[in-house]
Parts: C-alpha cells; sequence; structure tokens
C-alpha cells in the first residue's frame, strides 16, 4: 500500500511513563510495562501493509525497536505541534498512532486498510479516526497529511477526541471512525488490555506483574503470575 505508518513514542525511563500505574506498580515496573506496550505496537505494526513505517521518538529507541522503522525525533512545542510535524514526514496517506493501545490488532484498522487500498483517484473517506474511551484518540489517519488540521486541538483533555473530530468535518472530510479503543494510563487499563491481547508479550508482562499484586481487580480468567522488572523475559 501507498501507506505511511507512524509512531509517536518516548524512552520508557522510570518516573518518566505511566506515573499513573504507580500506584500499584513501582516506577521502574511502570516503565518496564511501557515498554513491553511500545514494543508489542511495533510488532503490530510491522505486520501491517505500508511502504514506510515512521518512529517519532522521544529520547533514544532500542535497537529491538527500531528495527523496520525510520527514526525520526520528535518536534517541539506542545503535543498538537509534535502531531502536526509528523505530517512533514510524508506525502503518502498517512496513519498516526500512539504507544497506548497494546490491544491493537490488524483487524481494528481493516476499514481503514480497506477504504485506502481501493483502486481509485481518491478513497471513499479522506480521514479515519480512531477514539479512545477517554475522550481522546488513539489513531489518526489522513489521506492527504495537514498539520494544520492537528495544531490548536487541546490534547489530552476529555474533550481532545470531539475537538479533533470537529476539526477534520470541519475541513470538509468525510471520516470514517476505527473502533474505540482504551489508552493503558491505570494498572486497570492495563488489565483490561491484557485480556484483549492474550499471549502478547504485553499480556505475558501484565500476567508476571499481577502476582505480586492483591488478587482485587484481577480479571477472572487472567492468570496469577510472579512480578517481573523491565528487562525481564517476555515475547
Amino acid at each position: 500500500m501507498n501507506l505511511t505508518i507512524a509512531v509517536i513514542a518516548k524512552e520508557c525511563s522510570p518516573g518518566r511513563v505511566k506515573t499513573r500505574l504507580t500506584p500499584p506498580l513501582t516506577p521502574e515496573q511502570a516503565a518496564g510495562l511501557a515498554q513491553a506496550s511500545l514494543s508489542q505496537t511495533l510488532e503490530t505494526v510491522r505486520s501491517l501493509p505500508a511502504a514506510r513505517r515512521l518512529l517519532v521518538f522521544d529520547g533514544t529507541p532500542h535497537k529491538m525497536d527500531a528495527a523496520g522503522f525510520e527514526v525520526f525525533a520528535q518536534g517541539t512545542g506542545g503535543l498538537d505541534e509534535r502531531l502536526a510535524a509528523i505530517c512533514s514526514l510524508t506525502a503518502r496517506p498517512l496513519l498516526i498512532l500512539g504507544m497506548d493501545t497494546p490491544q491493537l490488532c490488524p483487524e481494528q484498522l481493516a476499514p481503514l486498510l480497506s477504504d485506502w487500498a481501493t483502486p481509485a483517484p481518491l478513497p471513499h473517506r479522506g480521514a479515519w479516526f480512531g477514539p479512545a474511551s477517554d475522550g481522546g484518540f488513539w489513531a489518526l489517519g489522513l489521506y492527504r497529511p495537514d498539520g494544520g488540521l492537528l495544531r490548536g486541538v487541546d490534547m489530552s483533555t476529555p474533550q481532545t477526541g470531539a475537538q479533533q473530530l470537529a476539526r477534520l468535518a470541519g475541513a470538509g472530510l468525510e471520516v470514517g471512525l476505527l473502533p474505540i479503543l482504551r489508552d493503558v494510563d491505570y494498572f486497570s487499563d492495563a488489565l483490561a488490555a491484557a485480556r484483549e491481547s492474550r499471549g502478547t508479550r504485553f499480556a505475558l508482562a501484565v500476567e508476571r506483574l499481577g502476582m505480586g499484586l492483591p488478587e482485587t481487580g484481577m480479571p477472572r480468567g487472567l492468570p496469577s503470575p510472579a512480578a517481573v522488572t523491565p528487562g525481564g523475559s517476555s515475547r
């Protein structure tokens, strides 16, 4: 496909990522889980049909994470500016993803991939939008990348998704909706994401962490594994 997929992410350092996971996790455990989420997301993106795969990164990515990706440093400014800057990296149809939905699977992106693979002068939809359950969004696809569609949108608020959708509609774009996904911000989110992605490296990391925590809130059917720290084995 003539598609660019960009993942925006940052280095998973203790105390700098997933701070809302502490407690119950330690900063080191939270960073390890963030790394598992990032690695799982990148693995999924490698399985998707794309002409280019970009990792837009704050920090230095692990060599294994960078494999198969063109690595770019994140731009400066607020999140809206940093997302807008990604649009300047390609003239191809662009799909921007975050690192906070490790339960993402190719089937959830099938409507976008099908629409934009259609051999026609223009696709049915000029944009695709993946809403997050907290009011934000986990995916934004622009057939014609334009940073102006992102600049000025208030990010990280319960109204972010609604604002971004309004911006797309205001530009005259027909917008397709992808499934609602849940960002992994709290450990309850991690448990839910693990149930939706059994057998993945992220799910295994959550399972290993579970044994070191009170059983209250552990979902039925999720094994209670041993605690894990960053660098622990997973696949």
